[in-house]
Parts: structure tokens; C-alpha cells; sequence
């Protein structure tokens, strides 16, 4: 036990270190860092819209932003946006709703688990991540 060692204290090393450089240092994590966990909160989907399949096996019909009344066949995908109000109807003539609340985009987005930007609808309007 007669041995001389000697351990560095955290206290020690800190004061080695110049003021700049750790000024430095830190000023570059927190520019790298800010803008990538700003970048986790946006949407991937805002731009090209949430896409949901139609796996009901029913042929479907659909008013988008109050336009006209248009075949949505199974099997085949449609595209929402945040800005559209998409109504999914069981009738040709869309007056009877198929859901009754009908899905709006944040409803679509909070069940894309994987966040692909896919969705899909299955019979009597279950919807899960595709």
C-alpha cells in the first residue's frame, strides 16, 4: 500500500480546460441539438397527406371538403390532408355516413404508430395502422 497515486478530480480537470473551449463546446451541442428536436415535433405527413386503405370489402363513397359524391372502391387508397374534411359514406348517393363520428386528419395521424403515413380502414369503420 505503499504506492503514491494520484486521482484527478473532475474539479481538477474542469479547471485545466479553458473557458473558451468549453464556452465552444457547449455553444455547438446546443446548435446541433436544438434544430434536431424541433424537427422531432413536426409532421411528417403535413405535406403529402395521410393515405388510408380501404380494406372494408365493401365499395365506399366519399365527399372531400363538400365536393362531389365519389366511389371509393375496396382496396383502394385515398389521401387526406390536414386541411380536407373527408366524409366516408355506405351509400351512392352519400347521405348515410359509414362512421358514425366521422375521422378527421388527427384521428388518421395519432393511429400511424409507424409513422409511414398509412392508415387503413377496416369493416364497421375500425381504422389501425397499416
Amino acid at each position: 500500500m505503499g504506492e503514491n497515486r494520484m486521482f484527478l478530480s473532475t474539479q481538477f480537470i474542469v479547471r485545466k480546460i479553458p473557458f473558451r473551449a468549453m464556452v465552444l463546446a457547449l455553444m455547438v451541442i446546443a446548435l446541433t441539438l436544438f434544430p434536431l428536436l424541433a424537427s422531432a415535433d413536426e409532421d411528417p405527413c403535413r405535406e403529402r397527406g395521410i393515405y388510408i386503405g380501404n380494406q372494408t370489402m365493401l365499395d365506399l363513397w366519399y365527399t372531400r371538403n363538400g365536393g362531389p359524391c365519389t366511389i371509393w372502391v375496396h382496396a383502394h387508397i385515398l389521401t387526406v390532408k390536414p386541411e380536407d374534411t373527408l366524409i366516408i359514406y355506405s351509400d351512392m348517393i352519400c347521405k348515410t355516413e359509414y362512421c358514425s363520428e366521422n375521422p378527421t386528419y388527427d384521428v388518421y395521424k395519432s393511429l400511424d404508430a409507424n409513422q409511414n403515413c398509412r392508415v387503413r380502414m377496416l369493416p364497421d369503420c375500425t381504422l389501425s395502422d397499416m
